[in-house]
């Protein structure tokens, strides 16, 4: 069993039911921020299920130098704690620069490492050194078993507050696949672990100047992690996913969200008994 890591008044791990991790790619307007974190409050609460929104101010690691990226670091904290503030919701962002740590753990809950940067001792070492909840998502590089040293070298500052999320391993070019045996890999080292259900369908670079995705297979990923074992769940949204400016061919529609989560939540309560 994994152990349980509070974040204002969700408890995630142990045998707590999963928490959703969800919301837009990145920050596109201050509007439509605010309209998602309505719609996903409204849509998780009618569930009860526990909801952390999650949006990205600079998405830094973009396939092409055109490709949008988000309001910037003050703009974006800016829009996320008037996100927090009014909806009462804890706020999870990546950060990828050192510079953007200590604005960054003034204004979130969890403060995530991106994929490329989990091998990054001291860059992990200084996001933990903040006290905040860290998420490190394992790179596509990684086999399970090696996300244990990143979560180790958070932890080595007195800060055990780690979660780890999988999102798939690369498998040739241009692919990823989402190997679910990961998951109770990942689990057996005691940090709750996430699966991020848009990202392991993604096809990086596939688009050519941008990365594409297979979002037909997100509601299946996401009932199998369940039915492994899952301490939450990650899903990017929007309200339309063909016209977002990013990540748009591996997210969801607000309007899919609720009947895949009913789903995912019988099996996770099946799992959990």
């Amino acid at each position: 069993m994994t152990r349980e890591i509070q974040v204002k008044k969700i408890a995630i791990g142990g045998r707590n039911p999963f928490t959703l991790i969800a919301g837009p790619c990145v920050i596109e307007s201050e509007s439509s921020t605010l309209e998602a974190a309505s719609r996903l409050k409204q849509i998780t609460e009618d569930l009860h299920i526990p909801f952390i929104f999650k949006s990205s101010f600079d998405k830094a690691n973009r396939s092409s130098v055109n490709s949008f990226r988000g309001p910037g670091l003050d703009q974006g904290l800016r829009i996320l704690a008037r996100v927090g503030k009014e909806f009462d919701i804890p706020l999870l962002s990546d950060v990828h620069r050192f510079e953007e740590i200590g604005p960054a753990a003034e204004i979130l809950d969890i403060i995530q490492i991106p994929a490329f940067l989990c091998r990054q001792t001291d860059f992990v070492i200084e996001v933990a050194k903040t006290g905040r909840v860290v998420n490190i998502k394992k790179g596509q590089f990684l086999a399970p078993w090696d996300v244990r040293h990143a979560a180790e070298k958070a932890a080595s500052t007195g800060n055990e507050n780690v979660i780890i999320t999988e999102r798939g391993v690369s498998f040739g070019y241009n692919n990823l696949v989402a190997d679910m045996r990961s998951l109770p890999i990942i689990r057996g080292f005691g940090y709750p672990v996430v699966f991020d259900a848009t990202h392991s369908v993604q096809l990086p670079g596939a688009g050519g100047n941008a990365s594409s995705g297979d979002r037909q297979f997100v509601a299946h990923l996401a009932r199998a992690a369940a039915a492994v074992g899952i301490d939450a769940l990650f899903m990017e949204v929007h309200a339309s996913p063909n016209k977002a400016l990013c990540d748009g061919s591996n997210m969801l529609s607000f309007d899919e969200l609720p009947a895949l989560l009913k789903l995912v939540q019988e099996i996770d309560r099946i799992v959990k008994q």
